[in-house]
């Protein structure tokens, strides 16, 4: 079936939102100051049933990431090992993990909305019960709406490599992402990065392996394989294809002193 541009959709009257009770196109406001900012909004085509997915189940398994208030993860889901995942894009990745390993919850943030609705109904075909869709800048859900300890694990798969050296300021992975992380997470949880860009894996490397809150566990200080659990996405088949090279890193929360 041929994608279906979103102004193919009923016409919604001027100042009206694209979805009124799903995701909001600012969700933090003006509440919180304007940093530099790891993502680039991206506005795209929205198909007819990913609309139909975000109004039938943003309410139900969506959320705004407004920090606002503090997530209680453990009703959200049910007593669950929690992990983020800190983009998704279309949401394939994600929801084969989670039909993989339904006794994790898996947090998963994005500002796409093509991708949430994406996401919402690949969960719901597949009946899965333990995905939850944010909306929004996962620094502030980490650092107003998530208690410490709160996460069993932090997945980062492909985030923008910023390539021009002007703009790496703007990379997640910084020391100062992974101390906000690192105070979220439970000792031992694992932080796993993936890139197929070689400079960027070799600043997460770099980064990761200088942060006193995480260790490497490879034994050798390196990148590891990746692991089974990770699926392999149309976007890391078609850059394989090209001869990239993907990079997987996992590196343990430290046991505190």
């Amino acid at each position: 079936m041929s994608e279906i541009p979103e102004t193919a959709l009923p016409r919604r009257p001027k100042g009206e939102p694209r979805f009124p009770e799903g995701p909001a196109p600012d969700p933090a406001g003006s509440h919180f100051e304007r940093r530099i900012r790891s993502f680039q909004p991206r506005r795209s085509r929205v198909t007819p049933g990913q609309a139909d997915a975000l109004r039938r189940l943003w309410g139900a398994w969506g959320l705004d990431i407004d920090g606002q208030r503090v997530l209680d993860l453990d009703e959200m889901f049910g007593g669950l090992p929690v992990v983020l995942e800190i983009g998704f894009g279309m949401g394939e990745a994600t929801a084969q993990m989670a039909a993989d390993a339904p006794s994790t919850g898996i947090l998963a943030v994005d500002v796409h909305t093509p991708g949430q609705g994406n996401l919402l109904g690949l969960a719901d075909k597949a009946g899965l019960t333990n995905v939850r869709v944010a909306n929004g800048d996962a620094i502030i859900l980490l650092r107003e709406m998530l208690t410490p300890d709160a996460l069993d694990g932090v997945r980062v798969y492909f985030p923008d490599p910023w390539p021009k050296k002007r703009h790496h300021k703007r990379r997640l992975i910084q020391p100062e992402f992974l101390s906000l992380a690192a105070s979220r997470m439970k000792p031992g949880a694992v932080l796993h990065c993936a890139t197929d860009w070689e400079p960027y894996a070799e600043q997460m490397l770099e980064v990761l392996t200088a942060h006193p809150d995480f260790e490497n566990t490879q034994a050798d200080g390196g990148y590891a394989p990746r692991p089974a659990f990770r699926p392999l996405t149309r976007f890391e088949g078609q850059g394989l294809d090209k001869g990239h090279v993907v990079h997987d890193l996992l590196f343990r929360r430290a046991q505190r002193s």
